[in-house]
């Protein structure tokens, strides 16, 4: 995350570089997809996909994100929230209603949880943002031309380009390709290493978008730390569900880890472009909370 945002900044205030960085910026745009079809490629190839099924943490995280949208929505609606307040209401929404990130389970499994439970979740999750977002959008913004189905099979055709694809993929590799699935499984950590390259790239992207918003400092600074305290509760949350069911690290990943890059999309597609600028900084918060993570976890493993 230091690596990307050094890197925008540099680029960014060197005149030198400017032509350079012009060159560069579409090509990271271009590339950053690939890197995640490659994660979850990785990822799946190490997944048993006979345990690919719905268990119990998963119907109380999704009822906690469903009643974070209801609580939003009902907000906005009943206080009439207008102006800048609906700005922030609209990147708090994006930020819940949006599904568990892709990368949630690349995380997870250096957590030691279940990869195949957060995978599971994670199909879920995009089912429910499919039916929310066009039931959601048009009654907080009079102004959004959305119908149901074509919304709806809108982030169906997204799902199935991040997700089943390389599910697919790794499929046919873990039973056809069993030379190549073992050179894959050798590498160890692969899909992490992946993830950190494409974790410093959306972090630069991320940094020039804030950088350019077209808002004053205060919104700004209320939108991300609205999004750090949304963040932190729905990592805690998530944990807290999942301590029931022994399976704390998969519920905080499903319910705290989410698809920004998404989130932004709609964000900015069908809400107000500032608003989009919600789950970017979500980005950040949500990646600081999997590196404070992953410390704990190598600082209790180091201790034993």
């Amino acid at each position: 995350m230091s690596l990307g945002t050094v890197i925008y900044l540099l680029f960014a205030y060197t005149p030198a570089l400017d032509e350079a960085s012009r060159f560069f910026f579409p090509i990271f745009e271009e590339i950053y997809p690939y890197f995640m079809f490659t994660i979850l490629f990785v990822t799946f190839c190490k997944v048993d996909f006979r345990q690919l099924r719905p268990t119990g943490w998963h119907v109380w995280v999704a009822a906690f994100q469903l009643l974070f949208v209801g609580i939003i929505v009902a907000s906005i609606l009943v206080g009439g929230i207008r102006g800048n307040n609906l700005i922030l209401m609209e990147a708090l929404l994006v930020c819940i209603i949006s599904p568990a990130a892709a990368a949630a389970p690349v995380v997870t499994a250096k957590l030691g949880g279940s990869v195949e439970q957060v995978t599971s979740y994670v199909f879920l999750s995009n089912i429910i943002t499919a039916i929310m977002v066009p039931l959601c959008f048009p009654l907080i913004d009079k102004d959004v031309d959305m119908s149901f189905i074509r919304a709806f099979l809108i982030i169906l055709y997204k799902v199935c380009l991040v997700l089943l694809v390389p599910m697919a993929g790794a499929w046919v590799v873990k039973h056809k390709m069993h030379r190549l699935h073992r050179r894959i499984l050798s590498v160890p950590d692969l899909g992490f290493y992946c993830w950190g390259v494409s974790l410093t790239i959306v972090t630069g992207m991320t940094v020039r978008n804030i950088c350019h918003a077209d808002t004053g400092i205060g919104l700004l600074l209320l939108m991300a730390l609205l999004g750090l305290i949304l963040c932190i509760v729905q990592f805690a949350l998530g944990r807290y569900v999942g301590h029931f069911f022994h399976h704390a690290e998969d519920a905080g990943q499903a319910l705290g880890q989410k698809n920004t890059a998404f989130a932004i999309w709609i964000a900015y597609t069908y809400l107000s472009p500032i608003a989009s600028i919600g789950p970017g900084c979500y980005i950040l918060w949500q990646n600081l909370i999997n590196s404070v993570e992953l410390y704990h976890k190598a600082k209790r493993e180091n201790a034993h």
